[in-house]
């Protein structure tokens, strides 16, 4: 039995744990300038939610930063619901 653990483990230790990418910018410009081809969104670290430009939190507050939407999706961000009913 403990040859089985000791096996698993080290499974569990060689495996590489890749962290998706996310790449926070200051301005707008300079999000669609890195991601030409996707939407723009501000991305609200606090609650953990993204809002597209048309909506009224779009780049209001300080705990956000202006990301691609789907790098955003990709690291487990939801987009924001407001403005949708």
């Amino acid at each position: 039995m403990l040859a089985f653990a000791v096996v698993i483990l080290q499974f569990c230790l060689t495996q590489d744990a890749a962290a998706l990418p996310l790449t926070p910018f200051r301005y707008e410009a300079q999000a669609q300038r890195h991601c030409p081809d996707d939407t723009v969104v501000w991305l609200n670290f606090r609650n953990g939610r993204y809002y597209l430009k048309w909506q009224k939190r779009y780049a209001m507050g300080l705990d956000g930063n202006f990301v691609c939407r789907n790098e955003a999706r990709d690291s487990g961000y939801r987009r924001s619901l407001l403005g949708r009913r």
